[in-house]
């Protein structure tokens, strides 16, 4: 019994895989909301396998390795695919004639880096250095299917302009995950509001968004939530 309890947290980590996994063929499969709903379900499973391994002490070098490894798929391998995967559908249905859409390989690229530095680094055990995988994943399943819905099922826009805006941000979230910007950590370690004002702030804000812009909402709130930190450095050097 012990021993199963102990094997909680490696459990819960197998089913952020396994929702990163479907996660990917939606993507390739151009289900871009479906994608998106199953990138929240593993950050819900990467937020209970932490929470589950410190209520049942079970922390075991095997559970870090794995976690980084569902980390890379679910939060770095199916954004990527979502944006190779939305780059690519432009490009058939434009005059476009250079295969961009390689590009959103980038990101599980420097997912996989930021985890790796992520594991050997010694400063990131109350905040973080750097924009953690799981938000630039939750950008990004936001993010598709809001353009998908706008160019394809509402007015088209240009597939340049949108191509180019993605490809921009693209290069900059590669850039924020390999970063050294101070982020205060999502996760709570205790719920007095004085040592998590931010968080707070940012649930409640992240409340409004939704109700207003919906899906891209989400997208709006990790937006939100680099912008507090570049202001959070600036105000505490």
């Amino acid at each position: 019994m012990r021993s199963l309890m102990k094997s909680i947290p490696n459990m819960i980590t197998c089913l952020n895989l396994f929702s990163g996994a479907l996660a990917c063929i939606l993507a390739i499969e151009q289900n871009y909301t479906g994608a998106f709903i199953f990138i929240v379900f593993a950050a819900v499973f990467d937020f209970l396998d932490g929470f589950a391994a410190r209520l049942l002490k079970a922390f075991s070098p095997i559970g870090k390795e794995l976690d980084s490894l569902a980390d890379v798929v679910s939060f770095g391998l199916a954004p990527g695919l979502l944006v190779f995967s939305f780059l690519q559908k432009i490009e058939g249905s434009t005059s476009i004639g250079i295969s961009i859409h390689f590009l959103g390989i980038l990101i599980p690229v420097f997912a996989a880096l930021r985890l790796a530095k992520f594991n050997i680094d010694t400063r990131q055990t109350d905040s973080f250095l750097g924009l953690p995988v799981p938000a630039n994943a939750l950008f990004w399943g936001a993010l598709i299917p809001t353009l998908n819905s706008k160019f394809f099922e509402g007015t088209p826009g240009s597939g340049w302009g949108i191509s180019i805006f993605i490809l921009c941000f693209t290069v900059l979230f590669c850039l924020l995950m390999v970063s050294e910007l101070p982020m205060f950590s999502l996760k709570f370690k205790s719920y007095g509001w004085k040592r998590n004002k931010m968080q707070y702030f940012l649930i409640i804000l992240t409340i409004i968004l939704v109700i207003f812009f919906q899906l891209l909402g989400f997208g709006l709130c990790i937006l939100a939530y680099i912008l507090m930190s570049v202001i959070n450095k600036f105000l505490h050097p």
